[in-house]
């Protein structure tokens, strides 16, 4: 599996009409101007940049609603969200009106020398009001990845509050993904990424991940197999010794692993695990969080208790950089009552974030977005998915809830055989799909889709329609119908 987002051979969609055709001789001019200033200045994420250059990127320009424009006029369906995040949807004015009346009144103050502000105040009490009960303080940073090295140092501290300073190995899963800082790269078990760390965060460890497509052998039933995938946990706790294991982190579902959903048997076995050997169970909600399972938290939709919550993207819906992490009770409480805990960024809770993020939860809150997605067009996105691919020759599962999903490709779906080329094959999905207006993001051999929470259903049959368009253009290729 894999989170690279390569380039993509951007073809430009045929364009009627002579008048328009002259409208547009104008405008490439700029767009290969920006093309020519992006590769000779930008290095991009996750990115092959000589095979990048020589395409050109495409060049996005504005965006409403679950729609973008690029500067040659094209109108492109966002079915990620941009990536994950924008939960509200583009051009939301009360998100720039709260960011605009922030930057008059107060643009920046840290909160490191016995101060705080009212955006950051307000922030702290409405995610105290909207995440589980027992979750009633958070810590601030900018990103996922910024929130799970945050993880790192409450859980290591927790311990020592404790007197148990042996517990220091964090384990984690192959083909999970926390971030792509040292930590975050490090805890993620993204093996392609690691290749290029040598200097990797010491005392992590993995065990493999609950992917039952591609990894089920035997007569196994997702959940045996996720049942047994769950119990890796326990033997690998034994292995280190529990006096030496500090906590397991994971994402509810995996999500730039290829939007993996395990059975029914995994998480409640996770929590019953980490209870029995006194380990904390940290929930990485960056992208899981705030609505996208149609529950304000993933875990919500697993049914597990987790001890700490990292949160991100869907924090600001992507408006503004803000990440955060949530502490249990009896974790806060620890970390409150012995002395300093000397971790923070010159940004921790910044104020104009906060701002936007008050807002953004409020629009999520009071329009009853999570709700919907819950109960209409949640339902609705996966009903459509299932029965358009339904029996399709390349398609052998397909995985999610709420308005997430993974589709897997396959060169056999009844038998579970994945294409030997996998990667391959989904970056042609991925082309045909990027060439057809429509954001769809290929992992390795999965194609996600997560689109804006604020989507409606004739938008939804949108993206399914195109999606379909697609993958039938990509069996078409390798001759398969």
């Amino acid at each position: 599996m894999s989170y690279r987002t390569e380039e993509v051979a951007y073809v430009q969609p045929a364009q009627p009409a002579a008048s328009a055709q002259a409208a547009q001789a104008t405008q490439q001019r700029s767009t290969a101007e920006y093309r020519a200033l992006d590769a000779a200045h930008h290095i991009h994420p996750f990115s092959d940049m000589g095979s990048l250059n020589r395409s050109g990127s495409r060049v996005i320009v504005k965006a409403q609603g679950v729609y973008l424009w690029d500067s040659e006029g094209n109108k492109v369906i966002d079915g990620m969200a941009g990536l994950w995040c924008v939960n509200v949807g583009y051009g939301r004015k009360e998100l720039v009106d709260a960011a605009y009346k922030q930057m008059q009144e107060l643009p920046y103050y840290n909160t490191f020398f016995k101060t705080t502000h009212p955006p950051v105040i307000e922030l702290s009490a409405l995610l105290a009001e909207l995440a589980p009960e027992a979750f009633n303080h958070f810590f601030y940073c900018n990103s996922g990845s910024e929130g799970n090295d945050t993880v790192l140092r409450i859980v290591h501290q927790y311990w020592a509050t404790q007197g148990k300073h042996s517990k220091k190995f964090v384990i984690s899963r192959k083909n999970g993904y926390h971030g792509s800082t040292i930590a975050g790269g490090t805890l993620g078990g993204m093996g392609y990424m690691h290749e290029q760390m040598p200097s990797k965060v010491e005392n992590i460890v993995h065990i493999d991940q609950p992917y039952f497509f591609g990894e089920a052998q035997g007569n196994l039933t997702p959940e045996e197999f996720a049942l047994a995938r769950a119990q890796q946990l326990e033997a690998k706790i034994l292995e280190i010794g529990a006096d030496n294991v500090a906590a397991f982190i994971g994402e509810p579902f995996q999500g730039a692993g290829g939007v993996i959903f395990p059975a029914s048997t995994y998480w409640p076995e996770i929590q019953r695990i980490c209870r029995k050997y006194d380990i904390l169970l940290v929930a990485d909600e960056v992208i899981g969080g705030f609505g996208r399972t149609g529950e304000w938290f993933a875990h919500q939709h697993f049914g597990f208790e987790p001890d700490l919550i990292t949160l991100a993207k869907g924090l600001t819906s992507g408006y503004v950089p803000m990440g955060a992490v949530g502490l249990h009770d009896r974790v806060a409480k620890a970390i409150i009552q012995n002395g300093d805990f000397n971790h923070g960024l010159t940004y921790s809770g910044h104020p104009v974030a906060a701002a936007v993020a008050v807002a953004n939860l409020k629009l999520l809150r009071d329009e009853k977005i999570v709700d919907r997605v819950k109960n209409d067009t949640g339902p609705y996105f996966q009903k459509q998915l299932r029965e358009t691919f339904a029996n399709h020759p390349i398609i052998g599962e397909i995985s999610g809830t709420g308005l997430v999903a993974g589709l897997q490709l396959a060169q056999d779906p009844k038998t579970r055989k994945r294409f030997a080329n996998g990667g391959d094959v989904g970056t042609i999905c991925r082309d045909f799909c990027f060439n057809g207006n429509l954001i769809m993001r290929a992992t390795g051999d999965r194609m996600l889709l997560s689109p804006p929470l604020v989507i409606n259903k004739v938008e939804i049959d949108e993206i399914v329609s195109k999606a379909k368009k697609a993958v039938d253009a990509t069996a078409q290729q390798l001759g398969i119908s």
